[in-house]
C-alpha cells in the first residue's frame, strides 16, 4: 500500500450493488493486511431509492466510527444522481470522483457543482452487459475504485476477487468468469 488512509463514499440506488461493492472492497483490502471499514448509511432504502455506502481503508487501526464527510474518493454508481444528490459535498479538491456514464469526464464536469479535482468515467452498463449479459454496475465500479484509489496492486486485486468469487459462486463458474471479465475490462478502460 502506498497510502496511509483513504476514505471513500459511494452513491447509488437501491438494488444497484453500491453497498455490496463497498463491502467487497473492505473484504479484499482486509486480506492484504489493511484495517478496513465498509458500511452503508441506513435509511428508508427501497429499490431505486438513493443510497450511500462508505469505506475507510488504513495502514493503522481505525478508531473513528462515523459517516464520511470529507472523502478522498467518491464513486457514483448511477449517473442520474448527479442532478438530485450533491455527490461532491465535502469531496477533497485533491481527491477524485468516478461516475458510471458513457460520457467523457469533460462532459460530466459541468454537473459537479464546480468541483475542480480529478474526474473519471466508466461505462459500467456497457462493460457489465458485455461481460455478464446483464446490467450489474457494481463490479465495474469496484474495479474503478481500486484503480483510481491505488488501495492495492491491480494484479493482487484480480487474484483476491477471483478467490472471493470462486468461494461465493462455486456452483456457477459462468458468474465467476463474467465478473472477472468485467473487472479486467474496467481496469483497461477507465478514463479521465
Amino acid at each position: 500500500m502506498d497510502f496511509d488512509k483513504i476514505e471513500i463514499r459511494w452513491h447509488g440506488r437501491g438494488g444497484q450493488g453500491a453497498k455490496t461493492a463497498a463491502l467487497l472492497l473492505a473484504d479484499v483490502c482486509f486480506k492484504t493486511g489493511a484495517y478496513v471499514q465498509g458500511f452503508p448509511e441506513y435509511g428508508p432504502e427501497r429499490m431505486g431509492a438513493p443510497i450511500t455506502a462508505f469505506n475507510r481503508i488504513s495502514k493503522k487501526e481505525i478508531r473513528v466510527h462515523s459517516n464520511i464527510y470529507t472523502p478522498d474518493l467518491v464513486v457514483v454508481v448511477d449517473e442520474t444522481l448527479l442532478s438530485s444528490v450533491d455527490v461532491t459535498s465535502g469531496l477533497k479538491e485533491d481527491g477524485a470522483i468516478i461516475v458510471n456514464t458513457p460520457s467523457r469526464a469533460e462532459d460530466i464536469r459541468p454537473l459537479l457543482k464546480g468541483y475542480k479535482g480529478r474526474v473519471y468515467t466508466v461505462d459500467a452498463r456497457k462493460i457489465s452487459t458485455e461481460a455478464l449479459g446483464k446490467y450489474f454496475p457494481n463490479t465495474p465500479m469496484l474495479a474503478a475504485a481500486v484503480a483510481v484509489s491505488g488501495v492495492m496492486d491491480r494484479e493482487q486485486f484480480i487474484n483476491e476477487m477471483r478467490s472471493s468469487y470462486e468461494h461465493k459462486f462455486a456452483k456457477k463458474p459462468e458468474v465467476i468468469e463474467g465478473n472477472m471479465k468485467a473487472l479486467t475490462m474496467t481496469l483497461e478502460s477507465i478514463r479521465d
